[in-house]
């Protein structure tokens, strides 16, 4: 593999907004306060980011381990040594803050200990396409604070491009022959013979038929990452991704739909209730979503959503 590199620029003019800073009851900062990252700070987390991708492909190239966590959820030796990696050059960063990463699942209680900001960590979204030698898995770094995705960091290492940002300094992507620059949402026609829609195989499996049924020009696409799949609908290669089977968890989440937000994409179930972050909307033990998953353009979303609750309904 000819691997080039990402050098993650030290400078980034972001446009914070401006405000005294206000504290919670116990003393830490409110989470407007608390969302101000400097430029700094931006860049050192996109070096961390970058630094775990590039060591996946060194590891991969040699010999790892795998290991059945569950039902159809693997984990590799690669997982857990990039997630003491990103977990730990995070906390160094920000010591104040939590981090919660996947494969420390005692760093999980952190989620109810009120920290003014927590930082989520999947070492490698994508795990199957990464034991399998597919291109399409991510290294991620999510930021929530006040229960509400922030920033968010996705690295390909095979593709070495890294795309990163958030509600308040835009979007941008960088790649080793591309310096920092503005991520261009780009929304796809929705017509009546074509309606491109990401959907994990799992979910094809059981819904595709009845989906089909109620949307016949659904054209599906598959992709391992969940990341790498609202960054295809941000670019406009897909104008929807459905996650449906419900084990998606806080770690997959919270990066990219800081960057889906930030382009204008509509994140809510199938009922229309905005994707929540608080502790009745997750399970506590494993920090999984309790709902269904929608991403997308707003007409899609307005145009596809009913459609979608009949198809599932059908099977459910």
């Amino acid at each position: 593999m000819n691997r080039r590199t990402v050098t993650v620029a030290t400078t980034l003019a972001v446009a914070w907004r401006s405000q005294d800073a206000v504290y919670d009851e116990d003393g830490t900062l409110c989470g407007e306060e608390m969302q101000k990252l400097s430029d700094d700070q931006l860049a050192a987390i996109g070096r961390l980011v970058v630094a775990c991708g590039r060591r996946s492909l060194d590891m991969a190239a040699g010999s790892f381990k795998v290991y059945e966590k569950g039902l159809d959820d693997y984990v590799t030796d690669v997982d857990r040594a990039l997630d003491a990696q990103l977990a730990g050059g995070l906390s160094e960063l920000f010591p104040e803050d939590g981090v919660i990463s996947e494969e420390n699942a005692a760093s999980r209680q952190n989620f109810s200990q009120h920290h003014g900001r927590l930082w989520l960590v999947d070492p490698l979204d994508g795990t199957e396409d990464f034991i399998h030698g597919k291109p399409h898995y991510s290294v991620m770094v999510g930021e929530l604070v006040a229960e509400q995705p922030q920033s968010g960091w996705v690295y390909a290492p095979v593709f070495d491009q890294l795309y990163f940002g958030g509600r308040e300094q835009g979007l941008f992507t960088q790649t080793a022959t591309q310096a920092i620059a503005p991520l261009v949402p780009t929304e796809p026609p929705l017509t009546g013979d074509r309606c491109p829609i990401l959907i994990g195989t799992k979910d094809a499996r059981r819904y595709g038929d009845a989906i089909l049924r109620h949307i016949p020009q659904a054209q599906f696409g598959f992709i391992g990452s969940f990341g790498l799949k609202v960054l295809e609908v941000i670019q406009g290669r897909a104008g929807l991704y459905l996650y449906l089977n419900r084990r998606v968890k806080l770690w997959d989440t919270v990066g990219p739909l800081a960057l889906a937000q930030a382009a204008g994409l509509v994140c809510c179930d199938l009922v229309g209730n905005p994707i929540r972050f608080d502790e009745s909307a997750l399970d506590l033990d494993t920090l999984t979503h309790h709902q269904p998953i929608l991403v997308g353009w707003p007409q899609y979303i307005e145009t596809l959503r009913s459609p979608l609750q009949q198809a599932i309904a059908e099977v459910s």
